[in-house]
């Protein structure tokens, strides 16, 4: 029998990989209590709260963390219209250090000096994990199976881990599984490894589970209305069945609902990871496509122009940060404080079109506007003298014809 090691939380799934982590765990010495976050996942969460506790867990935890996720992670990506590298809605980022919270604040319950996860020693999750786990409580020690010789070592592949499984009495699927692996949660899901390792690979048909084909979804939109105070969205209106959705939860749950069935949300993308590799991910992120092209049309209308700019490249920031896992640094907590306040007049209310795999923006009003009709009109001057564009475009043609008249002289002496 290996030493005693106290007490360890694990970032307990339910799963082949974590439910084979607890009992190596366990064999290691260590007590240990299971942490389940329910984060919108698909889990039947009685059944792995039994399947723990029969191999040896001597207490589980599980967490509804739904709401906080909306409003503490989710939100203040949509106020920042947060994407990675152009494409990626950072679906699994922003999760990672909601869970991480959690695993923290039972540990602290339990007296526990250490936590354990499953993820790999090839990805992001496990730098989202533990910077998390770190910044909140920099005294806790993290176990990290994958990373250790003596566990990856031994279960070099699937073939051992389900061996290691059928040995310990530990539940193995019945049905085979899917040839990649997926992370679900309220914001997204992702599908990525096995046959998706090779980028040349298309997405099989059944590979997609949030959202329909936009082939064959339905022949008629959903138009709704989405109204935003302070930049976050507070009510959402089916101008078709008359559907109204207030609290964020509900709001959230329904978008994914409606773009869902519309194919709305999924991409296929090759990233760049913070460990430095590039990766093959696929995504579906309903709710959040629809709020990204929501959001981003009620800020143009509101917002200063100058100060969009610069809240541009604060949002660039944002999501780099969100991606590589530093959600608690002092950086980013600082940009989310900025972000907040370049939102104070981001409000209105968003028509826009869910159809086909697309989000059409179809209109939008605002008591915060800054579009003034009379003053655009090409029907009425208003109070704008067309006069004065003719010294406004000398004076910023000065810099041009200057530079041009420059390279003129040297490509003159240069063919002489």
């Amino acid at each position: 029998m290996a030493q005693p090691k106290g007490t360890v939380v694990l970032a307990y799934s339910g799963g082949l990989d974590t439910s084979c982590i607890l009992v190596w765990l366990k064999e290691q010495g260590y007590d240990v209590v299971a942490y389940l976050a329910n984060i919108g996942q698909k889990e039947d969460f009685e059944a792995a709260r039994k399947k723990a506790l029969a191999l040896g867990a001597k207490k589980v935890y599980i967490e509804d963390v739904c709401r906080e996720f909306v409003e503490e992670f989710i939100w203040p990506a949509v106020q920042a219209n947060a994407v990675y590298e152009d494409r990626y809605l950072l679906g699994t980022a922003l999760a990672r250090p909601c869970i991480a919270r959690g695993l923290v604040e039972v540990a602290q319950k339990e007296g526990a000096r250490h936590v354990a996860h499953g993820a790999t020693g090839k990805g992001n999750d496990q730098v989202r994990f533990e910077l998390t786990c770190y910044a909140l409580c920099p005294s806790i020690k993290v176990v990290a199976p994958w990373r250790l010789p003596e566990f990856y070592q031994r279960f070099p592949g699937r073939r051992e881990l389900m061996d290691y499984a059928q040995k310990h009495g530990i539940p193995v699927p019945v049905t085979p599984q899917t040839p990649w692996s997926m992370d679900e949660n309220l914001m997204h899901i992702s599908y990525e490894a096995g046959i998706l390792e090779n980028p040349k690979n298309q997405a099989p048909p059944g590979l997609y589970t949030k959202t329909c084909d936009p082939a064959t979804s339905p022949d008629t939109p959903d138009v709704l209305e989405i109204e935003f105070e302070k930049g976050v969205p507070v009510k959402v209106t089916n101008a078709r069945d008359g559907a109204v959705r207030r609290s964020a939860l509900e709001l959230f749950v329904y978008l994914n609902d409606i773009a869902g069935k519309h194919g709305v949300g999924r991409i296929d993308i090759v990233e760049n990871r913070f460990v430095g590799m590039k990766s093959r991910g696929i995504y579906e992120t309903p709710a959040g496509t629809i709020l990204y092209h929501a959001h981003l049309d009620i800020e143009a209308f509101t917002m200063d122009r100058e100060v969009r700019k610069i809240k541009q490249g604060l949002s660039l920031k944002f999501s780099e940060l969100v991606y590589n896992g530093f959600w608690h640094s002092p950086e980013c907590e600082f940009l989310r404080h900025c972000i907040a306040r370049s939102q104070q007049a981001v409000a209105g209310t968003v028509r826009l079109s869910v159809f086909k795999g697309h989000v059409s923006v179809l209109g939008r009003a605002s008591p915060r506007s800054l579009y003034n009709e009379e003053l655009v009109s090409m029907n009425v001057q208003g109070d704008y003298e067309p006069a004065d564009a003719t010294g406004f475009i000398n004076i910023n043609a000065l810099r041009l014809k200057e530079y041009h008249r420059l390279q003129s002289k040297v490509t003159a002496k240069q063919d002489e």
